[in-house]
């Protein structure tokens, strides 16, 4: 009987660390135990059974054989069994959603146990009571609990107490106590050879630092912490909702709300209701950023009346904020009363929710300030404005917005602004410490409010260069930070080279259904190459973000003028800086302007067609010149003090797109259109281009690339990149330092992901992820490429692709298409413009001559749609 107790014990402890052995193990210690009669050994083992169950994602089997452990025990005549397991049982109650029978059951359990045990039990029930949001109850039972089993050196659940205690400091925000609980745990799983419990305090470390605002750090944590637990066929649901927090709190909305649905899948498929409100509760989270309150709100209701049903009062508050930020959003903004939103407000502000607070506080005080109710805003502006000097920069950058409210309210606009700078810079130093493209461009959203504010206090002041210097302020920010530099890594470039060989296969099986196995390791690859670029760091530091020096701007211009365009309250501004001097012109709804700007591509494109009727092409043709002339009516014409000279354009959405050639009073004008002012000026101040080496390079299945890049090569004197020769390697390394190059191939632009926006070549796509391995970018760079000038454009008119990542690593300029390019009839016109900027022509001037001189419709439509991005040379 002794060897039959040992194992149930074995099994016991299996039981976290490694389920599946556990449940094999625990069933045949119940055989044995009921052959030889040994109700003790059967309750621990039936305990380990229902333990490992709970792992395995199977509360109805873990709470059957939980049961049986207490009857088992009783049976023994073992108060202390029973009690063992009422424990156990009482943790799988409150999964299940059912928190005062969980607590009857701890309660009843403490009573039948001694000191150790006794223990055991009060960090049970404080993890039930951490569960349900009663933070300081259960921090009280931690507490309680910690120094007896420390006593008795009792490693297994000193690691599960320092764990959920770490995770406690980490809701309130106290992390380096945080962290050391978590530490502890780490080295206490190593010890006792806890391999699923150490991925749980991988997890919850991923946790803390993305509280902490630490984002790479929290992703590899994440990252080890699904290896170990998925390979060990464990849940995977509190993970993925950790995750789906992380990505939100970076504004990465698609990814946060996929691994939010993910999670909803697990717990419902597990039968773990406790954690359902609180996906749904991001669901709703994810809904309201995204701009859809309707589904937020359901989804922020369906969550209060779950967390009500539990008795979670602190988490119905987190959601009823929802519930009424999402109505004030709506039509019924005019019947919510403030004495509600207060209400809820204050809940939300006991309940440990620092962040949340703030934004209810600001709810509330713009509900206030909206009916005539000055002294309550400014009571509520104050308490949201106390964070700004502590904490994780996104409560400080919310508390800084706070106090800028705050001073604008009571008539200081100077001190506001100041306030919007400091948050600003916040921002700035915490997404300068991402490594990731994509995740600095996403995190800037959060600057878009701060931006808003410190534009009406701009317009308010009227004059044009506090308007500039706000439309900068809030433009383009992460590619005025110090570019992305990948280290050199070799996992990295080997994911590279498998995706491109993986796309080959795919292009191969074409015309026909690739098979599906190619398309999920493409899938796979992709994501993880995302995945794996976003563990590294940036550089952080204060002076990162390149700013606009205004005074400096009218001599950098000289003879040019710049037309800076600009969002304020649904209608188009423009600020124009012609010999120095600026101006302000409003040039009326945004809506009017996108309308013509979404008709100029659809008659490009028909023009652009070798077939089709000649009404068509006459129609194509009437639509594109209509556009185009309202569109010069609507942002050009009333810009009557640029006359005729050359022009930067910094474009906002939905102008990023714009074939500006088309429009006439751009015909044959040199015009280069840039991101931001501030990345002009500094292109401005780098040497001129010099006839330094020369790359060009053509992708595969483009019958005129090799044609085109033979002739341009000729004009400079150099050799061209073609055939099987001109692989992502031999491209890239040729790229690497030299002064001019161009390159004409396939272009793929992708909208739900832009890093992998590419350039066909003869091993497959060359990425995004490929050019910032790059040491030195060239000069100027020619993309002979459909689509390659497009970026995807974000909130704040943050760019990402192809275009806007040589921009960022210091590319002057760059020519592009921001239409589908036709090759055949690109090659002459291509060559035309390599012979001018052969001749010393700038890149602006070179393309506005051989746009001017474009023949007839289908010249005028391959033409069209190059730009300058950049400086203009």
């Amino acid at each position: 009987m002794a060897a039959t107790t040992k194992a149930a014990q074995e099994a016991l402890r299996l039981a976290e660390d490694d389920p599946d052995r556990a449940l094999a193990l625990a069933a045949a210690v119940v055989r044995q135990a009921r052959a030889e009669g040994d109700p003790g050994a059967a309750a621990v083992a039936e305990r380990a059974w229902g333990l490992a169950a709970f792992h395995r994602e199977d509360l109805d089997t873990a709470m059957r054989h939980l049961r049986r452990a207490i009857t088992l025990g009783r049976s023994a005549g073992s108060a202390t069994l029973a009690a063992e397991a009422r424990m156990t049982l009482a943790f799988a109650l409150n999964q299940r959603g059912r928190p005062r029978q969980a607590l009857r059951e701890i309660d009843v359990a403490i009573e039948h146990l001694g000191r150790v045990e006794g223990a055991r039990a009060r960090a049970q029930r404080g993890a039930i009571l951490h569960q349900l949001g009663r933070l300081d109850e259960a921090l009280a039972c931690y507490r309680a609990a910690l120094p007896v089993l420390r006593r008795a050196n009792d490693l297994l659940w000193i690691q599960r107490v320092v764990l959920n205690r770490g995770v406690l400091h980490g809701q309130r925000y106290e992390f380096a106590a945080a962290e050391s609980d978590l530490s502890e745990a780490a080295r206490l799983c190593e010890r006792l050879d806890l391999g699923l419990s150490l991925g749980y305090v991988h997890a919850n470390l991923g946790y803390v630092h993305g509280l902490r605002g630490d984002v790479p750090v929290a992703l590899d944590f994440f990252h080890r912490a699904q290896e170990r637990i998925g390979a060990l066929h464990a849940q995977l649901g509190p993970l993925l909702t950790d995750r789906s927090e992380l990505l939100l709190s970076v504004r990465l909305l698609p990814e946060a709300r996929e691994a939010a649905e993910q999670a909803v899948a697990e717990f419902e498929r597990e039968g773990r209701r406790l954690a359902l409100p609180e996906v749904r509760l991001l669901l709703a989270r994810v809904a309201f950023l995204e701009g859809d309150h309707p589904a937020a709100e359901r989804q922020a209701r369906l969550a209060v009346r779950e967390f009500d049903r539990q008795q979670r009062r602190e988490w119905a508050a987190l959601a009823r904020l929802i519930v009424v930020r999402s109505e004030l959003a709506g039509e019924r903004r005019p019947r919510v009363s403030l004495r509600r939103v207060e209400g809820v407000v204050d809940a939300v502000a006991r309940s440990h929710w620092p962040v949340a607070a703030i934004d209810g506080r600001l709810l509330v005080a713009r509900l206030a300030l909206e009916r005539g109710r000055l002294p309550e805003a400014s009571a509520q502006l104050e308490r949201a404005s106390r964070p700004r000097a502590t904490g994780p920069a996104l409560l400080r950058a919310r508390a800084w917005y706070a106090t800028a409210l705050a001073r604008l309210t009571a008539g200081n606009a100077r001190g506001a602004a100041r306030a919007l700078r400091a948050g600003m810079a916040v921002l700035d130093e915490h997404g300068a410490a991402l490594g990731a493209t994509d995740l600095r461009a996403y995190a800037a959203g959060h600057r878009a409010e701060l931006s808003e504010l410190g534009l009406r206090v701009a317009f308010q002041d009227g004059r044009p260069r506090a308007i500039l210097e706000w439309a900068e302020l809030g433009r383009a920010s992460h590619l005025r930070q110090r570019p992305v530099r990948p280290p050199d890594d070799a996992a990295l470039a080997a994911d590279l080279a498998q995706l491109r060989a993986t796309v080959i296969e795919i292009d191969k099986a074409r015309p026909r259904r690739p098979p599906a196995g190619l398309l999920q390791r493409q899938v796979a690859l992709e994501r993880r190459i995302r995945d794996h670029s976003r563990f590294g760091r940036g550089e952080p530091g204060p002076a990162t973000a390149r700013h606009l020096a205004v005074r400096e701007l009218g001599a950098d211009l000289g003879d040019r003028a710049l037309l800076e365009y600009v969002r304020y309250d649904g209608d188009l501004y423009a600020v124009t800086v012609v010999g120095g001097r600026l101006r302000l012109h409003r040039l009326g709804p945004v809506a009017r302007v996108r309308d013509l700007v979404d008709r100029i591509p659809f008659g490009l494109r028909r023009l652009a067609r070798r077939s089709g009727t000649v009404a068509g092409r006459s129609g194509a043709l009437a639509l594109v010149r209509h556009a185009a002339r309202g569109l010069d009516d609507a942002l050009l014409a009333p810009l009557t003090e640029v006359g005729d000279r050359a022009i930067v354009i910094v474009p906002t959405a939905p102008l990023h797109a714009v074939p500006w050639s088309i429009l006439p009073s751009c015909a044959g004008r040199p015009l280069s259109v840039t991101p931001s002012a501030a990345l002009w000026q500094v292109a401005s101040h780098r040497a001129a281009r010099t006839r330094g080496r020369v790359i060009v390079a053509a992708g595969p299945h483009l019958p005129g690339a090799d044609r085109e890049a033979r002739a341009v090569a000729a004009i400079h004197g150099a050799s061209a990149l073609t055939g099987p020769a001109a692989t992502v390697e031999a491209v890239t390394a040729a790229m690497d330092g030299a002064d001019l190059a161009h390159l004409a191939a396939h272009g793929s632009a992708y909208a739900h992901n832009p890093l992998f926006s590419s350039l066909r070549f003869a091993d497959g796509p060359l990425m995004v992820y490929d050019l910032e391995r790059l040491a030195r970018v060239p000069h100027t760079v020619v993309l002979a490429a459909c689509d390659s000038g497009r970026s995807v454009v974000y909130p704040g008119d943050e760019l990402l692709g192809l275009a806007a990542t040589f921009l960022s690593l210091g590319a002057a300029a760059l020519v592009a298409s921001v239409l589908p390019v036709l090759d055949a009839e690109t090659a002459p016109f291509m060559a035309g413009f390599h012979e001018r900027l052969a001749g010393g022509d700038p890149p602006a001037a070179a393309l506005a001559a051989v746009q001017r001189v474009a023949g007839d419709d289908e010249a005028m439509a391959v033409a069209a749609g190059f730009v300058c991005l950049g400086h203009s040379g």
